[in-house]
């Protein structure tokens, strides 16, 4: 009984012993530990050949007991000593080692490189742009968003946003010239209302391209370039379509006010208000027609000119109602009580006793 008992303890220890070595060789082998941990890796052999063979080093005194080992979850066996883990070559640091190997290899395999960008995920991109660009008020678009914002987010953690960026400006660029071509093409009659539909697309779609490079723009245009992207793209609008047809657009809308509802308000205030969005110095082109739709365009009333405000009211009255629009039910109106503009003190009489 004794003799198996000293038996199984010599096997336990060889096998220890073995699992020892073998650890050790597989570090020394690959040279991957003292490539990673420098020159503390070397003893760290020789304290675990040690602990095997009893604590007793190649020379001095006996070594500390070394502690039991308890296996991580990915096989690596990790020390129980607290100061493994403090950077003295113990178990813990070379453990924390293959971790960060294994979190490297894991990103390097999806990596995205700029043939995957150019053949995979700009075109979805380019596709999504296309429909947003030329979709009409109210028209469903079959495609996801959360596809795209996810294509997005990919190519900014991977560094392609400069990339994204130029593919973006140039796609919308590439647009807006041939929508500007277009409008140049259409007769006087549909010139005011085929710029309202362009710009109200536009506009329209920049509500949804924007969002979905938001990270683009956080990450890349707002931080390296100093811009904002919504920014970006009204510009282009304003260099590549209204600037090239605003002085053409302007003698059609003054001879549109001067003619009631030749347009519809709608469509006048939409553009009068777009073109004051894209550039305000635009204002001095016609601050009248733009003081219709913009507040304080004007400087203040005066109450020296009540006179001329009173005589453009009746106008505007007598152009209503020789383009057939009535004064509505004036049965119940007794007689005289007609409005007239006879100064300020008959305008000041009459909100008095009203």
């Amino acid at each position: 009984m004794e003799e198996e008992s000293m038996e199984e303890e010599g096997g336990g220890g060889g096998c220890e012993a073995m699992m020892d070595d073998q650890n050790h060789n597989n570090w020394g082998a690959g040279g991957y530990g003292r490539h990673l941990l420098g020159p503390a890796a070397a003893p760290l052999g020789d304290r675990l050949l040690c602990g095997a063979a009893g604590g007793l080093g190649p020379a001095g005194p006996p070594a500390a007991p070394q502690l039991p080992m308890a296996p991580e979850a990915n096989g690596v066996l990790r020390s129980c000593d607290p100061a493994g883990t403090a950077g003295k070559g113990g178990a813990g640091a070379i453990a924390a080692a293959i971790n960060i190997n294994a979190s490297t290899s894991k990103f390097l395999m999806n990596v995205i490189t700029i043939e995957d960008y150019k053949s995979t995920y700009w075109p979805k991109l380019d596709s999504a742009i296309d429909q947003l660009l030329t979709q009409s008020p109210g028209d469903y678009i079959p495609i996801s968003y959360e596809q795209i914002y996810s294509c997005v987010y990919k190519c900014v953690c991977q560094q392609h946003s400069e990339q994204m960026y130029s593919d973006l400006i140039k796609k919308i660029t590439n647009h807006l010239e041939r929508v500007s071509k277009e409008l140049q093409a259409s007769p006087p009659d549909l010139y005011i209302e085929r710029f309202n539909v362009a710009l109200g697309q536009y506009m329209g779609a920049l509500q949804s391209i924007v969002p979905l490079f938001i990270y683009m723009n956080k990450f890349y245009i707002e931080t390296k370039l100093n811009r904002d992207l919504k920014d970006d793209l009204i510009k282009l609008f304003t260099d590549h379509v209204a600037e090239k047809h605003i002085y053409n657009l302007m003698p059609l809308l003054l001879e549109a006010q001067s003619t009631p509802f030749q347009i519809t308000p709608s469509t006048m205030a939409n553009i009068v208000k777009g073109l004051y969005t894209l550039r305000p110095e635009w204002v001095q082109l016609a601050p009248a027609l733009f003081s219709k739709f913009i507040p304080n365009i004007l400087p203040p009333a005066v109450e020296s000119e009540l006179q001329e405000y009173a005589a453009q009211d009746q106008k505007l009255q007598r152009d209503l109602m020789q383009n057939g629009f009535t004064r509505g039910d004036q049965s119940r109106k007794r007689a005289g009580e007609e409005l007239t503009y006879n100064g300020s003190s008959a305008c000041a009489s009459s909100r008095g006793y009203r």
